[in-house]
């Protein structure tokens, strides 16, 4: 009986977190409806401007300017012969427009990320009170499940790739971040000391000292933003996201099993040819 009491005693007395969240996505709909909208049609028409780019030549225009990015970065010719093959076999899969439209998501994604997160972890190296207050709301950002972003995605910017976008960005965001504190914080102490000893300014240490040494770290943060836009790829379908998401999700509404592996195998080839690409040998 005590239990029974105590239970519903707190049931009672429940802490309307759902409701504050509630009122508090109205307010923001209410009041910055304005702020909302000028960021939709921004983000619209960076997804626009990309999808034109990966769209508008022919396929095998686009895999030669992948594979020519991808032996500047190697120098070796498996990266490129790697990167071909791997598109020609998408290319025959019938698959080459969601992947364009799945890379569009994924590169707008690395645009936003590290345009932000980079700048955010460079502040965040210099103040640590400034990370120290920011580590929580980075933890719930990684934590919280990546679903929970597409209710007030959908509620601020409707249906379709932006919601997409801006869902994975929340998702994405402090994995640049906490790598380019890493990167930053890491600088050894006598380079820094040597580069004050030769009067170097706080803006030039940052970029002759401190930004080259962290920029292992930092291209870490953009494989890990590139990877992690991929993985929301499908969750992004949710919410109207044209790109391999759409046939993943039809193939679990329909038991399709044979297109949901086929789908899910492009995804997997498309994950893999975009870490290859971008993880460069250091020797």
């Amino acid at each position: 009986m005590a239990d029974s009491a105590f239970s519903d005693w707190m049931h009672e007395n429940k802490i309307p977190i759902g409701d504050w969240a509630e009122d508090g996505f109205d307010w923001l709909q209410r009041n910055f409806s304005v702020v909302f909208d000028g960021l939709s049609d921004a983000l619209e028409a960076l997804i626009d401007a990309i999808l034109w780019v990966l769209q508008t030549p022919h396929p095998l225009v686009v895999i030669g300017a992948f594979a020519a990015l991808a032996f500047a970065l190697h120098r070796r010719w498996q990266a490129p012969a790697l990167i071909v093959a791997g598109f020609l076999f998408i290319l025959n899969q019938g698959y080459w427009e969601e992947t364009t439209e799945s890379l569009t998501l994924v590169l707008s994604a690395c645009v936003v990320c590290m345009g932000l997160g980079v700048p955010i972890g460079i502040a965040a190296a210099h103040r640590p009170r400034l990370y120290a207050g920011m580590r929580p709301v980075l933890d719930l950002m990684q934590t919280l499940p990546a679903f929970v972003y597409l209710i007030p995605a959908i509620v601020f910017f409707g249906i379709g790739m932006v919601p997409g976008l801006i869902a994975t960005v929340i998702f994405v965001l402090p994995a640049p971040i906490r790598l380019t504190h890493l990167g930053i914080t890491a600088t050894p102490k006598p380079l820094l000391e040597a580069a004050q000893a030769f009067g170097a300014t706080p803006r030039q240490t940052l970029w002759k000292v401190e930004l080259p040494y962290a920029l292992p770290q930092i291209m870490a943060g953009l494989n890990q933003t590139i990877m992690l836009s991929l993985s929301m790829v499908v969750i992004a379908a949710l919410v109207g996201a044209d790109g391999l998401g759409v046939p993943v999700v039809r193939a679990l509404n329909q038991v399709n099993t044979g297109l949901g592996f086929e789908s899910g195998f492009v995804i997997v080839v498309l994950a893999i040819l975009l870490d290859r690409l971008l993880r460069v040998d250091r020797k």
